[in-house]
């Protein structure tokens, strides 16, 4: 009750405080010209390319972000795709859709990706791969400050776009239909991966209904959200065997060039609240990921049962304003059913939750603030430690030979930023 209580009392905050954005357009982005998502800070440059495969809403959909050629002229990619997004956005925050997609086209309408969209594959060995899951009301590309940093420092990243209908907006394809032609009994059937035969059909958040309880609405989502990591992964180590696997959106990037570069002993599942209840329960289902991290998880959707049944190591690295001591609870539950010291957690002071996605580098320091956007902490040093503790624990737990182990000492929240475990008083069951 206490989960759902206070959620729900967030979910509603950060409504009403999405709803005076439109109080603020009028008077532009104090530091637009300071704003913008951060380049990554790795020795590798930065591709990315989206891939959809199957395009039935059952098909799986991701950005894959990985270490690429260096080019001077590339082309960098929106960060919201199109307009759709925007109407997602605006359904997800209750606010009408003709006002929101003014306004967020002016905020957020003209800043980039920081990577190379469709960039040419940079051939050096094997890369580990990390699976991405987003939070409630996101979709693919809004932690590209994350994603980019992780492809820059030598790995493979496919940032999922869940189709549950927790993030704010998806598509897939349906076939267009056929007349069939007199002389025939049936129409032919039509190539699945043809757009000219492809109707684009958008998904959008599905909120509660009156009177409907949420858990079994998020359990079924959290599920459904760990089958479409798995699903994102069966598909790589498809790639990665050399299998041709047709792209219905017919991107520029050349799949094939993946063939042999990934290194399937080392996988990783990352996410973000909701995301990082995905990620211990995609930890349960599948033994490929070898650990996962979790950023200000939200545990509400998870079995009871789960705690117990998840081995792989899971760091839970936690804003300071957003945990609550029920949250904490359960994160700790998995603590006490491990035999071995792999569950780590620290707090980054000065943190909202929304101090992981990117909007939090594409406001000014006053709507930032006002919108919980942004905590009191510089938003690049709050990124930084998270970045960099969760390269430390990927580098201990995929046994990579990296100078990760650098920040070793960020797992354990040495830090005049961190705080080491929790903030919240909690009570262990």
């Amino acid at each position: 009750v206490e989960i759902y209580f206070l959620h729900r009392i967030y979910h509603l905050d950060m409504c009403l405080f999405m709803c005076t954005l439109s109080l603020f357009a009028a008077m532009g982005n104090s530091c637009s010209n300071n704003l913008g998502i951060p380049p990554a800070k790795g020795p590798n440059a930065v591709g990315c390319s989206d891939f959809m495969m199957d395009h039935t809403v059952e098909g799986t959909f991701f950005r894959l972000y990985y270490p690429c050629v260096v080019s001077d002229n590339a082309e960098k990619p929106d960060w919201i795709p199109c307009k759709g997004y925007f109407y997602g956005l605006a359904d997800f925050m209750k606010i009408n859709r003709g006002l929101s997609e003014k306004i967020f086209n002016y905020l957020f309408g003209s800043f980039k990706i920081p990577a190379a969209l469709n960039g040419s594959y940079k051939q050096n060995g094997k890369y580990p791969v990390v699976i991405f899951s987003h939070g409630l009301g996101a979709f693919r590309t809004l932690y590209s400050a994350i994603c980019t940093e992780l492809a820059s420092q030598g790995f493979i990243v496919a940032s999922v776009e869940h189709r549950d209908e927790s993030a704010s907006a998806t598509y897939f394809y349906h076939q267009k239909p056929q007349e069939p032609k007199k002389d025939e009994a049936s129409p032919p059937k039509p190539n699945p991966e043809a757009p000219e035969n492809l109707v684009e059909e958008w998904m959008y958040y599905r909120s509660l209904k009156p009177g409907e309880s949420e858990f079994p609405l998020r359990n079924k989502q959290v599920k459904q959200r760990a089958d479409e990591c798995i699903k994102a992964l069966d598909t790589l180590i498809q790639i990665n065997s050399g299998k041709n696997m047709e792209n219905v959106l017919q991107t520029e990037f050349d799949w094939t060039t993946l063939e042999n570069s990934m290194d399937l002993c080392r996988i990783a599942v990352m996410g973000h609240s909701f995301g990082g209840a995905t990620v211990v329960e995609a930890l349960c289902k599948d033994v490929n990921f070898k650990c996962g991290i979790a950023l200000d998880a939200w545990m509400f959707p998870l079995d009871e049962e789960i705690y117990v049944r998840v081995k792989q190591p899971i760091f839970f690295i936690n804003s300071e304003k957003f945990q609550w001591a029920g949250n904490i609870s359960r994160m700790r539950k998995l603590d006490s059913s491990s035999t071995s010291m792999q569950r780590k957690m620290i707090t980054i002071k000065g943190t909202v939750h929304q101090s992981f996605p990117d909007f939090t580098f594409l406001t000014g320091n006053w709507i930032g603030k006002i919108l919980k956007l942004k905590g009191e902490i510089d938003p690049q040093v709050g990124i930084d430690l998270c970045n960099r503790a969760s390269l430390a624990f990927l580098q201990r737990h995929l046994g990579l030979n990296k100078d990760f182990n650098q920040w070793d000492h960020l797992i354990e929240g040495k830090d005049h930023n961190l705080i080491p475990g929790t903030n919240c008083q909690y009570l262990l069951h």
